[in-house]
């Protein structure tokens, strides 16, 4: 058994009105949060996308587990692949898999299976699920609670991009084992989902929306 090792925790305790202060502004910093459809062109430093998935790879995981895989592509033939690949469900899902009920659902944002923000947008960058990690030796070792771990890391992911300066938007075709095959990524890698970055184009518009308030979506005991 490995004997475990720990050291001291560094931990900067600020004062009760300083934190206050902080937590308005970080929420008033995500209250503009947007999901964009919409993208310019324009590049991105990579260094961006490189510091706000190594934001996201502090997220806490099941026993330390870190089950995430993040493939980043910027190859315009790569993303070409993947807006096809995804079209191809989308069309599915639009004409034959969704109820009547979700498509009423989506109406107010104006969606179709064209996903032309695939190819647009100068980033894509697509999460995978590890179901187990393998050593270096080829055993598999099973991770713990990959879905709330990746779902916690994604979140982070997303405000790191966001208070970077870039639009953000989490794409979810099903099925998309299909970004396993384009990616070279293993069957044991499950894909979670594809956020799209970068500018918004200058035109981009948004549905009007409201976010449920305080007292809806919380409860004290």
């Amino acid at each position: 058994m490995v004997k475990p090792k720990f050291e001291k925790l560094y931990f900067d305790r600020k004062s009760l009105k300083e934190m206050v202060s902080l937590s308005k502004d970080f929420h008033g910093k995500m209250e503009t949060r947007r999901s964009v459809r919409e993208f310019s062109d324009d590049s991105i430093p990579v260094e961006i996308i490189n510091n706000a998935i190594r934001s996201a790879g502090t997220s806490p995981s099941g026993a330390n587990k870190q089950p995430w895989h993040f493939v980043v592509v910027s190859d315009p033939k790569i993303k070409k692949k993947i807006r096809e690949a995804a079209e191809i469900e989308e069309k599915a899902f639009y004409k034959e898999r969704a109820t009547e009920q979700w498509l009423q659902d989506l109406e107010p944002f104006n969606t179709d299976e064209n996903k032309p923000f695939l190819e647009t947008a100068p980033y894509l960058i697509v999460i995978f699920l590890k179901k187990v990690n393998i050593d270096e030796k080829g055993r598999e070792h099973k991770n713990y609670y990959p879905s709330e771990s990746v779902g916690i890391a994604t979140g982070i992911l997303l405000s790191a991009l966001h208070l970077s300066g870039l639009a953000t938007l989490t794409h979810t075709p099903s099925p998309m084992n299909f970004l396993n095959k384009i990616l070279d990524r293993p069957k044991t890698e499950r894909p979670f989902l594809i956020l799209v970055t970068g500018y918004p184009s200058k035109d981009a518009k948004t549905p009007i929306l409201s976010k449920k308030p305080l007292c809806q979506i919380t409860s004290y005991f």
